[in-house]
């Protein structure tokens, strides 16, 4: 695939970046590239690619004009049809607050912790799985759920294998307690589109 001269930058508002400035203390703009400024290029295709903005084709090809590349003008092309990702500290405000969460949303994580009630630890398993990906707010209240059940399962197991002892009877007995009521407060604040974290809580499994 032949790779076009895009629209100048002027012409397409922000673009992926620049090229090195190669220009000496005259003015010159006809200076050689470095490696290094080559390198530089490579790793925003790189990332462009990632993105989804290159398929594999045009990446290879401009990778490959990258690389033997001349001058800084031959590397203009290259990148000027790139938008760059918003990061945090670019996005403008409204694109970096969350927005409301959905109602299928808040569901979907309701059901995570309260379906520990009946399926312990598998209930918010089959959440994340099957939601997971498609939600970031569905993802954290399904992890945090999760590892609330798992930290349940592991601490019962050992607490009865200590039961001879007084202490862990008593840790035992607070933990059950605390798993008759947290799960449905943490149920009722994700109904509301709030965050929760439980506390005392194993995490194995991260957000991610």
């Amino acid at each position: 695939m032949a790779v076009h001269e895009p629209p100048s930058a002027s012409s397409r508002g922000a673009h992926w970046g620049s090229v090195p400035d190669r220009r000496g203390p005259s003015g010159n703009t006809h200076l050689r590239l470095t490696h290094a400024d080559r390198d530089a290029v490579t790793e925003k295709l790189k990332e462009a690619y990632a993105s989804g903005q290159l398929d594999e084709d045009e990446f290879d090809e401009r990778v490959d004009l990258a690389m033997s590349a001349k001058f800084p003008a031959d590397l203009e092309p290259l990148l000027s049809d790139l938008v760059p990702e918003p990061t945090a500290a670019s996005a403008p405000p409204a694109a970096r607050a969350q927005g409301p969460v959905a109602g299928n949303e808040r569901l979907l994580a309701f059901f995570g912790h309260g379906s520990g009630y009946l399926l312990s630890a598998l209930g918010p398993l089959v959440v994340l799985l099957l939601n997971g990906n498609s939600s970031a707010f569905v993802r954290r209240h399904a992890t945090e759920a999760l590892n609330y059940q798992l930290t349940v399962i592991v601490g019962s197991i050992v607490m009865l294998g200590l039961a001879w002892l007084v202490i862990p009877a008593i840790l035992w007995v607070f933990m059950i307690l605390g798993w008759v009521f947290m799960p449905g407060i943490a149920a009722l604040v994700s109904l509301l589109g709030g965050g929760w974290k439980y506390p005392f809580t194993w995490r194995p499994v991260k957000n991610e």
